[in-house]
């Protein structure tokens, strides 16, 4: 990676941390909260995440989506599988029942990396260990 990459990099991880800490979406309470529709629901996260939106829209549309290349000149590479198939639909629902049981997401717990909770190490630890055997078993 050239030096631009990895600014644009570091400078996108700062923002979406520190975002992540800021509305207080690294505690697993809120997320909780938030999921508790029949109890004491907390909408705190619905407005963390249409705050986004509102940020990211018009970027996408009026910055983003125009450009032929990023930052650093490289070629902007989309997905083209567009394909809803099992594979898809049962991580989906696997991150889902993890999230919901947990009430840690993968990005907020890297943005909370730094409190050196042990919950958030073995957390992440078990999800690289989760990702290296999808691989190992998977047919790709």
């Amino acid at each position: 990676m050239n030096p631009i990459s990895l600014f644009v990099a570091l400078l996108s991880g700062v923002l979406f941390g520190a975002g992540m800490n800021i509305s207080g979406m690294v505690d697993p309470a809120n997320i909780f909260a938030f999921l508790d529709i029949t109890g004491d629901w907390d909408p705190s996260l619905a407005f963390v995440m249409g705050g986004a939106l509102l940020v990211f829209t018009p970027f996408y549309h009026f910055i983003i989506k125009p450009r032929s290349k990023t930052i650093d000149g490289n070629a902007i590479s989309l997905p083209t599988n567009t394909k809803i198939d099992r594979k898809l639909i049962l991580g989906a629902s696997i991150f889902g029942l993890g999230w919901g049981i947990g009430g840690i997401c993968p990005g907020p717990a890297v943005a909370s990396l730094g409190e050196g909770s042990i919950t958030i190490i073995s957390f992440i630890a078990s999800m690289l260990i989760g990702m290296k055997l999808v691989t190992l078993v998977s047919n790709k």
